[in-house]
């Protein structure tokens, strides 16, 4: 799994993690607040059953700016909207595993923010209930829109390109 950064360019998970926890051990130094957030969004392509998949990783050092992380893919059979704010949220969860596995290691808390590009406004505000429980489920806290900038607006802006 690779992601860019606008900042240090191509990564690895691996690399995304030791940066993590490089910024986060040297903004600790400045008693920084950080939020470590992952979302996802989609867009579905012009023939409307593949659609692009953006999962962003931002460690938002309150107060002092954001580093974020984006990594995007391609996915075929996406028949429906419900189809596609389901693998988002998958794509979330699966993302904060695979973080959660690899800074485990070195005893660090890491509370970790699930954005979804859901809300109570339109359509998919019947599926709220059954996303948010299950990104709890799975041990994370779930922000929906407008408090979900982590898909509604960083993981969206790379979806376009």
């Amino acid at each position: 799994m690779m992601f860019r950064s606008p900042t240090l360019g191509l990564m690895s998970l691996e690399q995304v993690a030791e940066d993590l926890r490089t910024r986060r051990r040297t903004d600790e130094d400045m008693h920084a607040y950080h939020r470590l957030v992952i979302g996802t969004d989609s867009q579905p392509r012009a023939n409307q059953t593949e659609a692009t998949f953006v999962t962003a990783v931002i460690l938002h050092d309150v107060g002092h700016g954001a580093r974020y992380y984006v990594h995007k893919e391609e996915h075929a059979h996406m028949h429906s909207l419900r189809q596609r704010m389901f693998t988002e949220a998958s794509l979330s969860i699966q993302t904060g595993a695979l973080l959660t596995e690899r800074l485990q290691p070195f005893n660090e808390d890491w509370h970790i923010e699930i954005h979804l590009d859901i809300g109570e406004n339109g359509v998919t505000k019947q599926w709220i209930r059954e996303i948010v429980s299950w990104i709890e489920g799975n041990g994370y806290e779930a922000r929906i829109k407008p408090d979900a900038f982590g898909a509604s607006k960083v993981a969206d802006r790379y979806t376009k390109h």
